[in-house]
C-alpha cells in the first residue's frame, strides 16, 4: 500500500479499540517471569556453552601477542576465539569499529577474545588467564582539547551546515543578543538487560536469539560481518529489556556467540558483562554547543545560530544537536553547523532522541537566558517566536503545529502565574524553590513497514512482523490495530514479533516504530478484509467489520466463516510517498518543572513535573504515558546525574558500571503529569498518529536547569548540574 495522499476516514477512526488505555498484553508474561528473553532461550538452543568476552586493556594501539594456552587448558574450556582463528570478518554498515579486534585496537574494552566453556563460571575464570601484550599508541580523548581540529563532516541525510539570510549582519545589528557556550557530557544507555545472544548453527545457517531493536538492519550487518548470505542468517528477538538506541545494531556479543557456536559445534550464549558494556558498546557523545541569538527589544528573534562540536572514531558521525534549532523558532537570519573531531573513545552513536535531546539541553537554556535579557516571561518569549512554516523553507507548512497550545495549557495546569520571575526569592525553610520551562520538539519520521496477517477458522487473527518490543508496548498497539481493522476483541488477536522470518518492519527506534509498524499492519489488514469479502461474497466497499461479524447488504456473517476449510493469509507493506517533503511533520510539547534546592548544600530535588504533548493520534494513552514519564525520568538524569567520566590519559570511561554511573531512582522522581492534546495528523499515516517516545525527553533537562536558576539565581551551562558547581555561588544564607 502506498500512502501518498492525506488519510481520509478509515476503520481506525472507529476508535473502539485504538485510542483506549489498554493494559499491555505482554504484561502478565513479564510480571510472572515467563517472557523468554534472548539469554533464556534454553529450550530452543539446548546444551548451550557459555562465552565470556575479553576486552582490550588499552584504548589505542595494537596487540603484539596474545597467549591463551593457559586459558585453553583450564577446566571446562572448549574453545578460545580471537581474530587470528575466527576467519575473515567483515564490518557491518552500522558499525564504526570492528566487533572483534586484532591486531589493531580502536577503543578501550573492544572485544579481543571469547572464552567458551561448559559453565559461565569456568569461562569467566579462564578468561583471566588470557595473556595479552600491547603496544600502546597516543590517542585523543578530550573533546575540548581537539575542538579546533574538528571539521564539518561530509553531507549525509541531514546537511551538516545550513544558512538562511545573513546571520552575522543581523546578529551584529540586533539591539539584544546572547552569545553563550554549553556542554553536555558523554552518556550511556544503562538499560537493565545487557547485550545478550545465543547462537546455533545448522549446517551453513545460523540462528541468533538476541536483544536487538532493528532486526532487518542487523540481519544484513551480521551477514556482512560473518561473510555469509543474508538468507543464512535468522535473528529472533521476542522481548528486549531496554535499548534506548544502544541495541539498534549488532554488537560484539552477537558476533562472538555466532563464532563460538561455529567453533564448538553447539549453541553458545554470550552476555556482555556490565563492566564491559559501557566501553564496548555505543554511547551518546559529549557536545560543546555555542548559541547566538539576536532579537528586537520587543522580543522578536532576528538572528539565531547554533553550532555544535562532538567527537567520534574515524568514519564516525556527529551528534546532530542542531536539528531542532532549524525548525522550532522563527527568525529570518539563521545558521546551524555541526563539527566532528576524531576521538579514540568508544563509538559515539544514537541514544534516546539523538540530536534533539542534547541539542535542546543547550537551546532551551539559551532561550531562557535571552528572555531574561529582554525582561520577558520565558513562556511568552517562546510563544511570540512561534512559526507556522519551516523557517528554512517558508513555502513548506507544518502538517500540524499545536506548540502554542501545549505552552498555554502547561502554564495553566502548572500554575505558572505563581512563579516569581525574580530568581532566589521563594523559600521554604532551608529550600529555595523555583519553576522552569522548556519546549519539547522531535521530528515525526515514518519508514516502510510490512506485516502478515492470518485469519484462522476459529476466528483468531494472527499478526506476524519483525517489529520489536523494547518495553514500549508494540505487542499491544499492533494487536489494537488488527482488532480495530478486523472488528474483533483483543483476545481474538495473536501478535508475533521480532523474528527475521516475518515480514520486514520499521523496527524500534527514532520515534518511528509505533506509527510505521501499525501502518504496516493496517495495510495487511486492508488486504485481508478484501480477501474475506471475496470469500463471503459481499461488497467490500460497504462491508463493516464489528463484533466478530461482517455486515454488508443486509447480511451479517461471522468473520470466521470466511476461513472455514483454509486459513486466509494476507501480507502487505506501507510505503510512504512525499507528504513528509511537502509538509514538515513534527511533534511538539512543553515541559514544566518545579525544583527545591538546599540553600546550604546545593542539593536539588525535583518536586513536580508536567509534560503537555501534541503527537498525533495517541494509539494507547496508557502505554504512551509510560513512554513519556520514562523519558521525563531520563531527562532528570541527564540534567542532574548522568556523566561518563573520561580518563583523559588512558582513554576510557571510568564509571563503567551502574554503581558509579548514576541514574534516577524512584526516590528522585516526583509525581509526573502527562497531557496529550486530542490531535490527528492525516499527513502522517493512515493511523493519523506520530511518535511520542522521544518527545518526552526533549527539553526536560533544560526545564530542570531553568528551574534551578529560578530557585537560586545560579546559571549552570555545564551538564550535569551537580552541587559542586553551585555550592560556592548560592545566595548568602541569612
Amino acid at each position: 500500500m502506498k500512502f501518498a495522499t492525506p488519510a481520509t476516514t478509515n476503520p481506525i477512526d472507529q476508535l473502539k479499540v485504538i485510542g483506549k488505555p489498554v493494559d499491555r498484553i505482554d504484561g502478565p508474561l513479564k510480571t510472572t517471569g515467563t517472557a523468554r528473553y534472548a539469554y533464556e532461550q534454553n529450550e530452543a538452543a539446548p546444551n548451550a556453552a557459555y562465552g565470556y568476552v575479553v576486552g582490550s586493556a588499552i584504548a589505542k594501539g595494537r596487540i603484539e601477542s596474545i597467549d591463551f594456552a593457559a586459558a585453553k587448558r583450564a577446566p571446562g574450556v572448549i574453545a578460545v576465539i580471537t581474530a587470528d582463528n575466527a576467519g575473515k570478518l567483515g564490518k557491518g554498515k552500522f558499525n564504526t569499529a570492528a566487533l572483534l579486534a586484532g591486531p589493531k585496537i580502536e577503543h578501550y574494552h573492544q572485544a579481543i577474545a571469547l572464552v567458551v566453556a561448559e559453565t559461565f563460571e569456568q569461562a569467566r575464570s579462564a578468561a583471566q588467564l588470557v595473556q595479552v601484550k600491547y603496544v600502546r599508541e597516543k590517542g585523543a580523548y578530550d573533546l575540548a582539547a581537539v575542538k579546533d581540529t574538528a571539521k564539518i563532516p561530509k553531507k549525509e541525510e541531514d546537511p551538516p551546515q545550513t544558512k538562511v539570510g545573513a546571520f552575522t549582519t543581523a546578529f551584529d545589528r540586533a539591539p539584544v543578543k546572547l552569545d553563550a557556550t554549553y556542554t553536555t557530557p558523554d552518556q550511556t544507555h544503562a538499560m537493565m538487560e545487557p547485550h545478550a545472544s545465543i547462537a546455533r548453527w545448522e549446517g551453513d545457517k545460523v540462528t541468533i536469539w538476541t536483544s536487538n531493536q532493528m532486526i532487518a538492519w542487523s540481519v544484513s550487518d551480521m551477514a556482512k560481518t560473518l561473510n555469509i548470505p543474508k538468507e543464512n542468517v535468522r535473528l529472533i528477538s521476542p522481548y528486549i529489556g531496554g535499548g534506548f538506541g544502544g541495541k539498534l545494531w549488532i554488537r560484539a556479543e552477537a558476533v562472538l556467540a555466532a563464532l563460538g557456536a561455529k567453533a564448538t559445534g553447539r549453541p553458545v550464549k554470550v552476555a556482555l558483562q556490565r563492566a564491559l558494556m559501557i566501553n564496548n558498546t555505543t554511547h551518546r557523545p559529549a557536545t560543546i554547543q555555542r548559541l547566538r541569538i539576536g532579537a528586537t527589544r520587543e522580543g522578536r528573534i532576528t538572528a539565531i545560530a547554533h553550532e555544535s562540536w562532538s567527537g567520534d572514531l574515524p568514519e564516525g558521525k556527529p551528534e546532530t544537536a542542531v536539528n531542532q534549532t532549524r525548525l522550532l523558532y522563527a527568525g529570518a537570519n539563521r545558521l546551524t553547523t555541526l563539527r566532528l573531531a576524531v576521538l579514540d573513545l568508544p563509538e559515539g552513536n544514537a541514544m534516546r532522541a539523538p540530536g534533539e535531546a542534547p541539542g535542546m539541553m543547550a537551546l532551551e537554556i539559551a532561550i531562557d537566558e535571552m528572555a531574561e535579557k529582554l525582561r520577558m516571561d520565558p513562556v511568552m518569549f517562546r510563544i511570540i517566536n512561534d512559526t507556522t512554516v519551516d523557517p528554512e523553507k517558508r513555502e513548506r507548512k507544518f502538517s500540524q503545529r499545536r506548540y502554542v497550545e501545549c505552552m498555554r495549557q502547561g502554564m495553566e495546569r502548572f500554575g505558572w502565574n505563581k512563579r516569581n520571575p525574580q530568581p532566589a526569592q521563594v523559600r521554604e525553610g532551608r529550600w529555595l524553590i523555583g519553576m522552569g520551562v522548556a519546549s519539547a520538539f522531535r521530528n515525526n519520521i515514518v519508514t516502510k513497514s510490512a506485516a502478515r496477517v492470518r485469519l484462522g477458522p476459529d476466528g483468531v487473527v494472527t499478526v506476524e512482523t519483525d517489529m520489536t518490543d523494547i518495553g514500549t508496548g508494540s505487542y499491544t498497539i499492533i494487536a489494537q490495530t488488527a482488532a480495530e481493522m478486523m472488528g474483533l476483541p483483543l483476545e481474538k488477536v495473536v501478535v508475533k514479533l521480532g523474528d527475521s522470518a516475518y515480514p520486514e518492519s520499521a523496527g524500534s527506534g527514532g520515534q518511528w516504530g509505533g506509527n510505521s509498524a501499525t501502518s504496516g499492519v493496517y495495510a495487511a489488514c486492508v488486504k485481508l478484509r478484501d480477501i474475506v469479502c471475496q470469500k463471503l461474497g459481499v461488497d467490500g466497499a460497504q462491508a463493516q467489520f464489528a463484533d466478530g461479524m461482517v455486515n454488508a447488504g443486509g447480511k451479517s456473517i461471522p468473520l470466521r466463516q470466511a476461513a472455514q476449510g483454509a486459513e486466509l493469509v494476507a501480507e502487505d507493506m506501507i510505503e510512504f510517498g512525499d507528504l513528509d517533503k511537502k509538509y514538515q511533520q513534527s511533534t511538539f510539547g512543553s515541559h514544566f518543572v518545579e525544583v527545591a534546592v538546599d540553600a546550604y548544600t546545593g542539593e536539588v530535588r525535583v518536586r513536580r513535573m508536567l509534560a503537555v504533548c501534541a503527537a498525533g493520534r495517541i494509539l494507547n494513552p496508557k502505554s504512551a504515558r509510560s513512554q513519556v514519564i520514562g523519558a521525563m525520568t531520563m531527562g532528570v538524569g541527564a540534567a542532574l546525574m548522568e556523566d561518563l567520566v573520561v580518563d583523559k590519559r588512558l582513554g576510557f570511561f571510568v564509571n563503567h558500571d551502574l554503581a558509579s554511573y548514576e541514574v534516577p531512582v524512584h526516590a528522585d522522581i516526583p509525581h509526573q503529569e502527562v497531557v496529550f492534546l486530542d490531535e490527528t495528523d492525516p499527513m502522517s499515516s493512515p493511523m493519523k498518529a506520530k511518535g511520542v517516545g522521544e518527545l518526552g525527553i526533549c527539553g526536560v533537562a533544560a526545564a530542570v536547569a531553568n528551574a534551578i536558576y529560578n530557585a537560586t539565581g545560579v546559571r549552570i551551562r555545564d551538564y550535569p548540574i551537580t552541587l559542586d558547581k553551585m555550592i560556592d555561588k548560592l545566595p548568602q544564607v541569612a
